[in-house]
């Protein structure tokens, strides 16, 4: 779809929940069967304010949240340790549109992330369970004898969830939803949580 096609992103036709109309978003993405749909920059920062980012995927959401998996070890996951506030954020080139949230991350339960990692292939089991995550390793040799090894030990049985390995979850306080539009007159709306309840929703210029 070119800019020139794209419909506009009015104030009537939002949904006045964020949730919902992420999720309208979301779902023609997954119609579209988009390569890596799922795929979200997610920020951190340390505690002085010092930031990172990169690719997640986002495994599953609800009014709860967004959630997705890591090692609690890697640098994310001290970042996380220190400063539990964090950015997500969406670009679906071929719709010409980006979603950014903003929120507190806590982790999600010992049960959800046994779930989650026990439904994961085989090998990406044990690939977690043998990778330091962020730390320095002499060389790939090394993370492969560990799969060897572990792949030996675990034969014939359930591969254990690491202690160190498990999900996350942002509960957002923002929204933004970011409609490409020609000659850069993009739309942008942003919801903001009211400290009562609901949502704010104010249009922002491009």
């Amino acid at each position: 779809m070119s800019l020139q096609e794209t419909p506009p992103l009015k104030r009537s036709s939002l949904n006045p929940d964020p949730f919902r109309q992420f999720a309208d978003w979301f779902e023609a993405v997954m119609a579209a069967s988009i390569e890596n749909g799922h795929a979200m920059t997610l920020a951190t920062a340390t505690s002085d304010g010092r930031p990172s980012a990169r690719m997640v995927l986002l495994k599953e959401y609800d009014e709860r949240g967004f959630v997705f998996f890591s090692n609690y070890d890697s640098q994310k996951g001290q970042e996380l340790a220190e400063n539990p506030q964090a950015a997500l954020v969406f670009y679906w080139v071929q719709f010409h549109r980006q979603i950014r949230i903003t929120g507190q991350i806590s982790r999600v339960s010992a049960a959800e992330s046994d779930n989650y990692f026990h439904s994961r292939p085989r090998g990406s089991q044990l690939s977690a369970a043998a990778s330091p995550q962020s730390r320095v390793v002499p060389g790939r040799a090394t993370l492969e004898e560990q799969v060897a090894w572990l792949a030996e030990r675990y034969e014939g049985q359930e591969v254990p969830r690491p202690a160190q390995w498990g999900g996350y979850r942002l509960a957002p306080d923002s929204f933004e939803f970011w409609q490409g539009r020609p000659d850069r007159l993009h739309d942008r709306f942003r919801y903001t949580r009211r400290p009562e309840g609901g949502w704010i929703i104010e249009r922002l210029a491009p």
